[in-house]
């Protein structure tokens, strides 16, 4: 029982981890990654 309840806050910490990542880092709106020298949006 411990091992699953182990398994479940790992896997809750690796989720609210990642989200963190992705909203901070990787994701940018599509304004600023499809805006090039020739093109505005």
């Amino acid at each position: 029982m411990k091992a699953i309840i182990a398994g479940i806050c790992f896997a809750i910490a690796i989720a609210a981890g990642a989200a963190f990542v992705l909203d901070t880092r990787v994701q940018r709106t599509a304004e600023t990654a499809f805006t090039t020298s020739g093109v505005r949006l």
